[in-house]
Order: C-alpha cells, then structure tokens, then sequence
C-alpha cells in the first residue's frame, strides 16, 4: 500500500453507496454493506473504490445535500463503520476515496441555520451568498442564474433577502471568499485523512468560487439561459461562453492549500476534480503541480461512437495534461449520466460497444474510473415516475438521474436480487428481468460481461506501469480507432463492416472474433 503515486494508473470503482450492498434490510445501501462486499471489487481487480457521500444529511440530494462533514448518516451506519471499512479495505490491498461537497451546505446545516436565524449583514450571514433582490421591492431574484436543476438559482427568504443555489433550493452555496470557509474545509480534509482515508473526489471542484459581482449571465442570440443541459435522461452543467458562475481563477488558490495539507500526510494522498470545463486546457489548470493529482475527462464520456471523435480526445486529452505532468482520467459513466452501454444504443448493439469502447480506454495511459454495475452490462433503467427520486426530477419534470441509480442485483432469479436480507425491495426498484445479470449468474459463466471486465482488468496489470505514456494514433481507417502504447496495441471497429486484423497476438478482445477480421463494435489487444 505504499507504492508511490498509485493513481497514475490506477482503475477506482465508483460505489454508489445507496445503490451497492445493504446490510440491515431497510433497502437502502450502506457502509457496511460496502465493507461486506469489498472482496468482490477485488476479485474485480480494482485498485481503489470511490464511495460517495455518507455524510449527515436530510438525503433531500441523496447525500450531496452534507448537514455534517464529520459524521456519518445513520441511514449509512456510523464513524467505527467508516473506520472498518478503510482497515477492510487496505487489508485488501484497495485505496479508499471520499466524495467531498465543498460547493453549498444542506439548509439544515448549522451554519445555514444561523444565517435563517440572523438579521442582515450579521457574520452568520456572511458564510453564504445572500444578496438583495431586485425590483421595486426586491421581489425579483439578484441575477438571471439557472439552476442546474433547473428554475432560478435564488430563493427568497422569509425577510426578504434572496440566497443562491446552483443546485437545489436546499443546498445554499457557501460564499468561498469568507475566510471561515476555507479553515472549516481544511479541518473536514484532516478529520478523514486522520482516519486513513486515500483521497478526495471533490464535487462541483470547478464552482466554489463566483464572480464577486454576481452580474448577469451574459447569453448570445441563440443560445438559452441556464447552466445546465440534458444529456439523455441526465443533467450535466453546461459549458456557455459566458460563465460568471464556474471556473473563476480565484478557485485555484483553494486547491493549492488543499494540496499542502495532504503533501503533509503519509502515503501519498490524492485529489481527483469534478470539473465541467470548456476544454482539455482549462481542464489541465485543475491538474497543475501544486494542485490536485487527477481531473475527470468528460470528453471521452461526452464523444459520439465515432473513431475520429475518440482520436480527437485522445489527443487533445494527452497534449492538455503532458505540459502539466498529470496523470489523464478515462470514464464511461457515473451516478449523473445514461449508463454507456445505452447511450450507444442498447441491448446486443449496446453492450457491445460498451465493452468495446471500455476495452478501448482500459489500454490508455493514466487512471481508469469505473461506474458501478458496468461490469454486469447493465443499462440505464427507464424508472416508473411515482419511484422517481431526483431533485431535479421535481424541478424541471425532466426523467433525471435515477436510471443509473438503480440498486445492483447480486444474486436470484426476482428482485431484490440479494442486495440486502430479508427481501425488502431497494429504495428504486429494480427490473423483473435482472435475474441473468447478477453477480452470481455471471460469475458462472465465463463469457459474460463481468468475466470480460476481470480479464481485462487482470491483463492491463502486466502493462499498465510499464508501458510508457506516449500513445501513438495509426491510420486504419475512418471508422477505425488504432493505439500503440508500449507492447500493446488497442483496435476499435466503430464501422458497420468487418476490417481486416492487425498483424500480433490477441491479448483479448471485447466480442467474438472472426478468422483474421475484426466484427463491428469490437475492440482488441493485440501484443507486438
């Protein structure tokens, strides 16, 4: 556990903790259950597991809404549940990452709390951002702010003022020019670094800091107001050209502190970003020497199936982060985005190109993210809308995010699929037709996805370190994508039509393969 720099090339698996292994029966997942089934992420062959929020909290965001940072939700079990699970989880030879909500509060934060509780310009108030409204009698809200969410980023209070949120109207944004703000955080990073944690992934890293004026966005003719756009059933903060509300310079300042406190631990701590940036060089900023290790690549999630627009990212992504001397980040999916296998199209064609394009990524130089249930092929579940539970479900009337959310099935033929004793059905329900992706349905047959995934999972180890960064791009064709890096090199068919195998020895390969050709939406390692 003391390899140095462990990140660079490392593959951590996303646990939704709600969604992954419940342990008492009350249908929701929690720590212990996480800690239960922690030998499977390491048959897997994972190397460290990122758990999201577990924090008190009123669970009106599922977690992202923290009530208080150094605690953890009775829903999810307690601290020594917390401290079990990174012992169990080192004792496995897997890091352990915390998800990190520096943005906004929940509203049932003590600090927020006060400032209900305070007059104006009190020092309670001054922790967030409240401003007056405008109109004749401040009826109307300070700016013209979308909320992610959706509707506006403000809402009134009862005396009057006005509080921004760009996300939920219970999660007020913390105003990150307040000195108190900064020395609160660093004492939430040495709280969980003193209980052995390995990193943060830190939420919304790219809007902690606002323009101090709050002006008005400024929107070109054609272009809609808002910060945010639906991707599928799924809301991602959009890139505008005008962003007085995301990616300030002043942000930079944060991590840099944040980056002396974990220098100052043993073991090599990290940072990973999620930051929505307008490009791969804005992107890089996040990644400089004295700020966080890792950013998360939402290009290579975002891209069409397509081998030019994978080739464009690879590329872009290589030359942003080589002159800062980062690692680069590869993901498919996470808790906020249609599961890859549908976005390219669903059943057989659909899962195909999902292990194809994830074959694709695993042979790419740097750290692999990996979403929950990816590795049993599920796809993104059209969830019935009386079980819908996404706040901007109730904001915008949009599907939102619950469809990625859906609890793993473990074992059985019917729900609940062993995700928890006592057959209490999960917070989402899961499909009838489950009983084929289970864990153990899998796990018996040595074609399946999860098969897949542990074997290539096993045989990027024996490359993974050693094979240099340098990634070179051949020409195979328009509907082909063909990378070499070190003794391997990675094809992917994005055409209609065989073509023709490259010249090597299969490795592996993400579907069957015909005699010298390579099918359609297959991938394939070949050694030189």
């Amino acid at each position: 556990m003391d390899s140095p720099e462990w990140w660079r090339h490392a593959v951590t698996y996303q646990v939704y903790v709600r969604s992954f292994a419940d342990s008492d029966g009350d249908g929701v997942g929690d720590l212990p259950g996480i800690t239960a089934r922690l030998p499977y992420l390491r048959d897997l062959g994972v190397d460290a597991l990122w758990i999201t929020p577990f924090y008190r909290s009123p669970q009106k965001d599922h977690g992202y809404d923290v009530a208080d940072y150094l605690d953890v939700d009775p829903l999810f079990g307690t601290l020594a549940d917390a401290d079990a699970l990174t012992t169990r989880a080192h004792e496995l030879g897997l890091r352990v990452i915390v998800d990190l909500v520096p943005n906004h509060t929940s509203s049932d934060h003590a600090w927020f709390q006060a400032a209900l509780d305070s007059e104006r310009g009190s020092p309670e108030r001054a922790r967030y951002l409240l401003r007056e409204g405008r109109g004749s009698e401040g009826e109307e809200p300070p700016n013209n702010w979308r909320s992610v969410f959706g509707g506006p980023a403000w809402t009134q209070m009862d005396d009057g003022q006005w509080y921004l949120h760009l996300f939920d109207s219970s999660q007020p944004d913390l105003d990150w020019r307040h000195p108190e703000i900064g020395d609160m955080f660093e004492g939430v990073l040495r709280f969980w670094l003193d209980r052995g944690v390995d990193g943060f992934r830190i939420d919304v890293a790219h809007g902690l800091v606002k323009e101090e004026s709050l002006r008005d966005q400024v929107v070109d003719d054609g272009e809609e107001l808002g910060s945010a756009a639906p991707t599928g059933e799924s809301m991602v903060e959009r890139t505008q050209r005008d962003e007085p509300m995301w990616d300030q310079p002043e942000v930079h300042e944060v991590y840099r502190r944040w980056r002396r406190v974990l220098d100052g631990y043993p073991g090599d701590r990290m940072l990973v970003a999620e930051a929505w940036t307008q490009s791969p060089e804005s992107m890089a900023r996040f990644v400089r020497p004295d700020e966080m290790q890792q950013a998360f690549n939402f290009s290579w999630l975002l891209a069409p199936w397509s081998a030019t627009a994978f080739a464009e990212v690879v590329t872009g992504t290589l030359a942003a982060v080589t002159p800062v001397g980062a690692s680069p980040t590869w993901v498919l999916s996470n808790h906020d985005v249609v599961r890859h296998a549908t976005r390219y199209g669903g059943g057989a064609t659909g899962l195909a190109r999902a292990r194809a394009a994830t074959l694709t990524m695993l042979a790419l130089p740097g750290s692999a993210y990996l979403y929950q249930g990816e590795e049993l092929g599920l796809e993104q579940v059209d969830v019935h809308p009386d079980d819908r539970q996404d706040p901007s479900w109730f904001r915008t009337g949009e599907v939102g995010r619950d469809g990625c959310r859906v609890p793993l099935p473990w074992a059985g033929d019917a729900p609940p699929y062993d995700f928890g004793p006592g057959g209490a059905q999960p917070w989402i329900p899961q499909p009838d037709d489950w009983g084929p992706l289970t864990v153990a349905a899998q796990e018996a047959d040595p074609r399946s996805t999860l098969a897949f995934y542990r074997r290539a999972l096993a045989l990027r180890r024996t490359f993974a370190t050693t094979a240099g960064d340098q990634v070179e791009v051949l020409d195979a064709g328009a509907d082909v994508l063909a990378l070499r890096r070190g003794p391997v090199t990675a094809v992917l068919n994005c055409g209609t039509s065989p073509v023709p195998l490259p010249d090597g020895e299969v490795l592996i390969a993400s579907g069957e393969l015909d005699v010298g050709a390579l099918p359609p939406d297959t991938a394939v390692w070949l050694s030189r």
